[in-house]
């Protein structure tokens, strides 16, 4: 797809480079700069000297290719920090501005165009990670996120967006990328249909999305992205930035009045446009050999004899060696690829049993437990929004359950975010935490808002809402000790939390008062 592109944007780093250089020299702002930078998928950092790059890959697939990018470009330039982020993608962190440009081209160059990677800009489009492999999907819906990804990047010099848009396809009602709540999502039916939902979202005054049309045709999908575009900037807010986001316009045409504003603009492209897609689905053809005995993490997929791996990187933080580390193993097995999650993990497809016990192997310095798969965004100490240090938490309270060795399921996976944006989808989490601060006697200090009981499977959506605030350095004893009182039962978060949430509301009472 990015050599597609390759004639249309290159010319268009040219004036990133200059903006680049003067950001440097003082002759614009931070906010200029970002207001710029975020079209190319590029970011500075807080502080202003070193920038992060994120490459925008379509349902998340990393494959081969682009993991071999990505191992020789920390190679080549000293890069220390790779994230997996909450919409499938991956982020370079700590680059020198003197080498940006020549990665980014380089990016562009190896099929990961960044371009619309941030900013006012359709983003990378996400998908179910295990669609094509998973035994319960009602089908694969992998082809249709990457035939989105490719016409979507059609308007990004095109089209001048209120704000982002980000489109999703769920291939179960499992809801992994969570398509009931986004800008767009496409919600997979059992008689190979999708639902259409539009206008939902996270972050300020989250949403759930509408449905706008049901049992659609997977190949008419274009015609609804298409419509959904129209229809956002012909309703978007832009005069207002906090206003600007899909869901603000069931504000201001109500449920009923978005369903008709969205299906006219439907009718006009249906009418006006040939968007028909035209996808066979290929199946995979390898064949399994040998069984892989039952093992934490490995998940067996709809090809008689082939296996899937989980692998979470504690707080989405993949290292540049464990990159490496994977590619060489990878590289030489047929068929195998890595999908990377909504929740900042990653799954690696396509296993026959030796190669799945191999990589179970070589991945057991991952999360151990499904608190230690919990969610966590970049943190203020690199996002310029941020206010919370997400990634200290994080670790912190990893560190303090693991001194307790708390059974599996004792404590949940929670999900933090560093600032309301809700890059950690604190809203959707059983437990969920968003970075601000407490004024306390001894004066201000860092703290996180609970959310309580978020939950994103289809059909039983909820959005938490945001309770009182702990103290940060609080949140390592307030685990420790819900751990404690979770295990004194013998249970697990989800079944204690429900018979016993007068104690669990306790709990929270007492450390946020």
């Amino acid at each position: 797809m990015a050599k597609d592109y390759l004639t249309e944007f290159l010319p268009d780093l040219d004036e990133f480079r200059e903006k680049t250089m003067q950001f440097h020299n003082g002759q614009i702002t931070v906010a200029e700069y970002k207001g710029f930078s975020g079209g190319f998928g590029s970011y500075a950092q807080r502080g202003g000297k070193k920038h992060m790059l994120r490459l925008r890959m379509a349902g998340g697939r990393l494959t081969k290719e682009r993991l071999k990018f990505i191992v020789d470009s920390c190679d080549k330039y000293q890069i220390d920090r790779i994230k997996i982020t909450t919409c499938q993608s991956i982020q370079l962190h700590d680059l020198e501005a003197a080498d940006l440009c020549e990665m980014i081209e380089n990016a562009w160059k190896a099929g990961m165009i960044s371009r619309g990677g941030g900013g006012d800009f359709p983003r990378n489009v996400m998908a179910s990670p295990l669609s094509g492999v998973e035994m319960e999907e009602y089908f694969d819906v992998m082809p249709y996120a990457e035939a989105a990804g490719e016409y979507m990047m059609n308007f990004i010099k095109s089209v001048k967006f209120p704000r982002k848009l980000k489109v999703c396809f769920s291939n179960s009602p499992e809801n992994y990328p969570h398509a009931t709540f986004r800008d767009l999502g496409f919600v997979s039916n059992p008689n190979h249909t999708f639902d259409v939902y539009a206008a939902g979202g996270l972050g300020i005054k989250p949403s759930l999305g509408v449905c706008v049309a049901k049992e659609i045709s997977p190949d008419k999908i274009l015609y609804h992205i298409k419509a959904m575009v129209n229809t956002f900037t012909t309703y978007g807010n832009y005069e207002n930035r906090s206003k600007a986001r899909t869901r603000f316009m069931q504000e201001t045409l109500g449920s009923e009045g978005l369903v008709k504003a969205y299906q006219e603009k439907l009718e006009e492209v249906t009418a006006g446009e040939n968007l028909d897609l035209h996808i066979t689905v290929s199946e995979i053809t390898k064949q399994g050999t040998g069984q892989a005995a039952p093992r934490k993490r490995l998940i067996s997929q709809r090809q008689n004899g082939l296996y899937s791996v989980f692998y979470q990187p504690v707080g989405g933080n993949l290292t540049p060696k464990k990159a490496a580390e994977l590619y060489s193993l990878v590289a030489p097995m047929e068929d195998v690829e890595i999908r990377l999650t909504p929740e900042e993990g990653l799954y690696i497809i396509n296993c026959n049993g030796q190669e799945a016990e191999k990589l179970l192997d070589a991945t057991s310095d991952g999360a151990q437990t499904l608190f230690e798969t919990s969610v966590a965004c970049i943190g203020a100490t690199v996002c310029q929004v941020g206010i919370g240090d997400s990634q200290a938490v994080l670790s912190a309270c990893v560190e303090a359950a693991r001194k307790e060795n708390f059974a599996d399921g004792v404590l949940p996976q929670i999900h933090i975010s560093g600032c309301p944006s809700s890059c950690g989808t604190h809203q959707i989490g059983a437990l969920g935490f968003r970075g601000g601060i407490r004024q306390t006697p001894q004066g201000p200090k860092p703290a996180f808002a609970v959310f309580e009981g978020g939950c994103p499977l289809q059909g039983n959506e909820l959005l938490a809402e945001m309770g009182k605030s702990i103290l940060a350095e609080d949140l390592p004893r307030f685990f420790t000790e819900l751990g404690k009182m979770i295990s004194a039962d013998g249970s697990t978060y989800d079944k204690w939390s429900f018979l016993h949430h007068d104690k669990l509301e306790g709990l929270i009472e007492k450390y946020t008062a």
